[in-house]
């Protein structure tokens, strides 16, 4: 038996045309983003919409930063997440909470600012771990690559989904240097922030090796 292809993250969305086209195309996992300060930030009821509708097609995610934990659970009742990525300062207890209570698969997310990065991670025993690019003062979805060579120093089984300045140019040499179990891509196939762009995100699948529906 052959790799499987990579599967593939489309975050950020914030239309359900959008996250069905994603799901159209083979997507693995929906993102919307809740954290009030992003420019991808998801209205609450468009959440609502996309969830309902693809939940039984893809897994459906929801990002959070630093948020209260009731904030987490009500959310994920209301749109049916069946991912919560948690991109913030969050500790390893407060994701295992999450986890129990909302039944979802659990993403710790880290901007990557050298090894002490990866080491730090492996005290979350989360479902996924996610490296994103590093930019002070952001989080996430800034465009911005990390160095892919340090992914060679996990001591972790725990599966890897790789962001950060992906696109459609990028995404092929990502594989090839991480052999992640996903990868995941916001600003890389945007005509805007938060709204999608057919043509890139067709490019992105192709250049990922996924198969398209």
């Amino acid at each position: 038996m052959g790799v499987p292809p990579t599967r593939v993250k489309i975050c950020g969305l914030t239309r359900l045309a959008d996250a069905e086209l994603a799901a159209e195309l083979g997507a693995w996992a929906v993102g919307m983003v809740f954290y009030e300060r992003s420019r991808r930030r998801c209205e609450l009821e468009e959440a609502e919409a996309i969830g309902a509708a693809l939940r039984r097609r893809v897994e459906v995610a929801g990002v959070f930063v630093n948020a209260p934990l009731e904030e987490v659970i009500q959310t994920s009742e209301r749109v049916g997440l069946t991912l919560v990525q948690l991109h913030g300062d969050e500790g390893p207890a407060y994701c295992t909470e999450v986890a129990r209570r909302t039944g979802a698969r659990t993403i710790k997310a880290a901007p990557v600012q050298g090894l002490f990065t990866l080491h730090d991670l492996e005290r979350f025993h989360t479902d996924f771990h996610l490296l994103d690019g590093y930019v002070a003062g952001e989080r996430g979805g800034t465009g911005q690559a990390f160095d892919w060579s340090l992914v060679s120093a996990r001591r972790t089984r725990r599966p890897l989904i790789v962001g950060g300045g992906l696109d459609a140019d990028t995404v092929a040499a990502a594989i090839e240097a991480t052999s992640p179990f996903a990868v995941d891509v916001a600003s890389g196939v945007e005509a805007a922030p938060g709204i999608k762009d057919p043509d890139r995100m067709q490019a992105f699948f192709e250049a990922a090796e996924t198969r398209v529906a």
